[in-house]
């Protein structure tokens, strides 16, 4: 984090400054396996008579030439930034360099397959990396176009954002020259190079402005794992889908997607050129709803096509302008256009669980962020700017009108094509076509945090109809915001153990009460919910009767998302201390009970391990984790023999087998044993091995036994999980040596290491960790990349131990260090705020 981190007030001064034509872009990376060669010809205008400077992040700088001057690059070049004196009205910089390949995901990636040896590039510029490429000026509105050209070895394939020029060029003794036609003005952070012997696919789509090439890529030693007939039918589906909601032609030239190893995030949405995570190529029966998330994160880095790429945010504030938007416009299509029609029961199940959450934190900001610098921009690519942000655009979607939507959103493509907007830029054309008045709606749902919680309050007679109802809608004390909301109240009966809709009113609620006189006079429904159908951002409350029911009739409703809602509330309650721990562990043992959508499985699962690991009062914890354990073994066991609820209920059992009998059962899996219907493939061996490990009937022979079975990439990742799982002192002692202590792993080997870490039935083996972890986090931000520091800090903290003294230590580092970055401060108080959350639960689970 030793970079200089431009800020908004500095980004503003230079785009005042400057204006960027074009930039010629010469790489070579046929020179090591360390470092690459880097020539940028930079043409912009400027205020004749100031001065500026250009980012560049570099091993070194060999030339600098301005306007035909050679700059000193010992007193011009600082590691970060070129300084530019005395501009000319027009000007041309010319800048050589040296610079370094990455391993942590960021700028130019470099990664060696350890099947064949073979390199793979690829580049990650956001936010601001592409300044660790080549010479830049790295900020989102001064956009420019690009022509790259890059020198690679022979058997390479090359690809950027546009096609080539032309056919590539042999340089003797280097390999081949691969030159590529100059962009359409594109911010900087969206510009693309890939490269290296990647296998490919090709295909076309026919879209509204002729034919556009597709091309999918991934490296060679997992071709065979490309699924390359349902990506690109879900591909295809996007373009005709995206096309008519926006009224507009695909904006590029080509469409290439590309499998990337190492890689930090879901994809990244390069104009014409998206990187994605080839944690996405299946080398093994994948759980459903991964194939499902791999869906929507093609459709939303297109989306970004028109939404980001075509129309930029003009400053770091307005990235909601493209996540929030690009995650709502993919799940529309998801439901409208593929096979995944619940898509927004998956979107509430998932995503905007994460955003509730991340809303509960005292880290938690507005959808539009106050960003200062682009250092803070890494925090704030969170839950609150992809899920809520998503979640609001759904509200706001149901407040204006779903055609008034789509008719404000094509206006705005329109409008501002090729240039940079803010969030009023947005509204008005909204407002033009809604006819409402968006400036209060905005101040209260994009300006400010918390999210509010909607409780019914309901009087009963004798005979049991109802004289009195209400809503109530509260906030918290350090976010009091109460919102508009636009939602349906829905009503449902017992009958014969079902759960039947038996009314559904949509209504505007605006303030603290809001009468429901449609249930004034009728029986008491066996169970109320309020924003039925998910159409606002709100908790609900379920009251005292609502909750009985949905105890008593676990698997009571036919649809999905009404279930979901219903578990989503019974959650927040015990997330809020006001359900217990192990009354919330009963209801998702009966709800996982044939239960069949896979990412309401996947979300259960995970909310079971932090109610059952974290939540639950300690001397409750040992008896509830037996309890949880023999549950998922039979739910297992009576499971549809090759279902999806098989395999992702075996693995959770597995991950609390700690018995003897229990532990011999996961081992028989391995061994081929059984359960019917259970294939044995790769990945599912290293995950039943890991939990052996991690339960200690297996150690180093197996792992390594196993890593000979695979000696791939992942596996190699999977036997650093497996080593760092191993129940001994020495093991959590050498995992934190070799990620925390030493340093220099790839991104994804640091991941792994950090899962099987803290991966611990007994939580005191993290116990000598805590003063360690403390003391560490001031050095590894001052020594690490943001993307390593990250999964430094989030993955190896001792959670686990979830008890008063981690709190202590944790609070006492933050009052101890409030002058560190607020980036890292945010980072620290989050793992705070979570103790916080699950002492508060422990103490009300005591009390059952």
């Amino acid at each position: 984090m030793t970079a200089t981190s431009l800020t908004r007030a500095e980004a503003a001064q230079r785009a005042a400054t400057v204006s960027v034509t074009a930039y010629r872009v010469v790489l070579d990376v046929t020179t090591g396996p360390v470092t690459f060669s880097s020539e940028s010809t930079v043409r912009f205008s400027a205020t004749p008579g100031a001065a500026t400077f250009v980012d560049l992040i570099a091993a070194s700088v060999e030339r600098i030439v301005l306007n035909g001057t050679a700059l000193d690059p010992g007193s011009h070049f600082d590691g970060a930034r070129i300084t530019l004196p005395e501009l000319a009205a027009d000007n041309e910089l010319y800048v050589a360099a040296t610079c370094r390949y990455m391993n942590s995901g960021e700028g130019l990636h470099r990664f060696v397959d350890p099947v064949d040896d073979e390199v793979y590039l690829y580049s990650q510029f956001q936010v601001a990396d592409a300044r660790r490429a080549f010479a830049v000026f790295d900020q989102p509105d001064l956009k420019a176009s690009f022509e790259f050209h890059v020198t690679a070895p022979d058997h390479w394939v090359v690809l950027s954002n546009e096609p080539v020029s032309a056919e590539p060029q042999p340089r003797p003794g280097l390999g081949r020259r691969w030159s590529f036609l100059p962009t359409p003005r594109l911010s900087p952070y969206i510009t693309a190079i890939v490269a290296g012997p990647y296998r490919e696919v090709r295909d076309e789509v026919v879209t509204r402005g002729g034919r556009v090439p597709l091309g999918l890529y991934c490296r060679s030693s997992l071709f065979p794992f490309l699924d390359a007939d349902e990506v690109l039918d879900v591909t295809k589906r996007g373009f005709a889908y995206f096309e008519q909601l926006f009224d507009m032609p695909y904006p590029f030239a080509k469409y290439d997607q590309v499998f990337c190893p190492e890689y930090n995030m879901g994809a990244m949405e390069n104009a014409g050129c998206v990187t994605i995570t080839e944690t996405y190529l299946f080398r093994a029966r994948p759980v459903q709803a991964l194939v499902e998330r791999r869906a929507l994160t093609v459709l939303h880095e297109l989306a970004h096509m028109w939404f980001g790429n075509l129309v930029t945010l003009r400053w770091w504030d307005d990235m909601w302008l493209n996540e929030s938007f690009a995650e709502w416009a993919a799940n529309a299509a998801q439901a409208e256009a593929t096979r995944w029609t619940g898509a927004w029961t998956t979107f509430a199940v998932w995503e905007k669980a994460k955003g509730y959450t991340q809303d509960q934190l005292s880290s938690t900001h507005p959808v539009v962020a106050d960003i200062a610098s682009v250092e803070s921009v890494q925090v704030n690519f969170d839950s609150i700017t992809y899920s809520k942000g998503a979640s609001v655009l759904k509200q706001l979607v149901a407040y204006v009108g779903r055609e008034e939507f789509d008719t404000g959103v094509r206006e705005y493509l329109r409008r501002h094509a090729w240039g940079n907007t803010t969030l009023p830029d947005l509204l008005a054309s909204l407002e033009a076509t809604s006819g409402r008045d968006l400036s209060t709606w905005s101040k209260l749902w994009l300006e400010t945090a918390g999210v509010n919680t909607l409780t019914p309050v309901l009087t009963v007679g004798p005979d049991g109809l109802v004289t009195g109802a209400f809503m109530l809608q509260t906030a918290t004390a350090e976010h009091p915001t109460l919102r508009p909301h636009r939602l349906a109240v829905g009503s449902y009966q017992q009958r014969d153990g079902r759960l039947v809709r038996t009314q559904r009113v949509e209504l505007d609620v605006d303030g603290e009460r809001t009468e429901l006189p449609h249930l004034v006079g009728a029986p008491r429904p066996d169970l109320l919910l309020l924003n039925d159908d998910d159409l606002t951002f709100a908790h609900l409350v379920l009251d005292d009767h609502s909750l009985a029911t949905a105890l008593a009739h676990p698997r009571g409703f036919q649809d999905s998302l009404p279930r979901a809602l219903v578990l989503a509330a019974a959650w927040q309650m015990t997330f809020d201390a006001t359900l217990p721990a192990r009354d919330f562990i009963q209801l998702v043992l009966a709800s996982l009970d044939g239960e069949r959508d896979s990412t309401q499985i996947r979300r259960l699962l995970l909310q079971l391990g932090d109610a059952a690991r974290l939540y639950v009062a300690p001397q409750h914890r040992a008896q509830t984790l037996a309890r949880v354990c023999a549950g998922l073994r039979e739910l297992a066991k009576s499971a549809p023999p090759g279902s999806d609820a098989q395999l992702q209920l075996t693995l959770a059992f597995a991950s609390y087998a700690t018995m003897p009998s229990d532990l011999a059962r996961v081992q028989a899996v391995l061994d081929s044993a059984g359960p019917a219907g259970l294939v044995l493939d790769t990945e599912l061996r290293w995950q039943l091995l890991s939990a052996l490990v991690a339960g200690g009937a297996a150690g180093p022979a197996e792992i390594e036994a196993e890593l000979r079975r695979d000696a791939t990439a992942a596996g190699r990742e999977w036997a650093a999980h497996a080593r760092a799982a191993i129940p001994t002192p020495a093991a959590k002692e050498a995992a934190w040596r070799l990620a925390v202590t030493e340093g220099g792993l790839p991104n994804q080997t640091v991941a792994a290491i950090g899962a099987g870490f803290t991966r611990v039935h007994d939580a005191q083996l993290l116990r000598p960790f805590v003063g360690a972890y403390h003391d560490a986090l001031t050095g590894l931000w001052r020594t690490r990349t943001y993307a390593i520091v990250e999964d430094l800090i989030q993955d190896y903290y001792p959670a686990r131990l979830a008890d008063q003294s981690l709190l202590d230590a944790t609070q006492a580092w933050l009052d101890a260090h409030q002058d560190e970055p607020a980036a890292l401060r945010r980072l620290v108080s989050e793992h705070r705020d979570a103790m916080r959350r699950a002492l508060a639960a422990q103490a009300f689970d005591a009390y059952r």
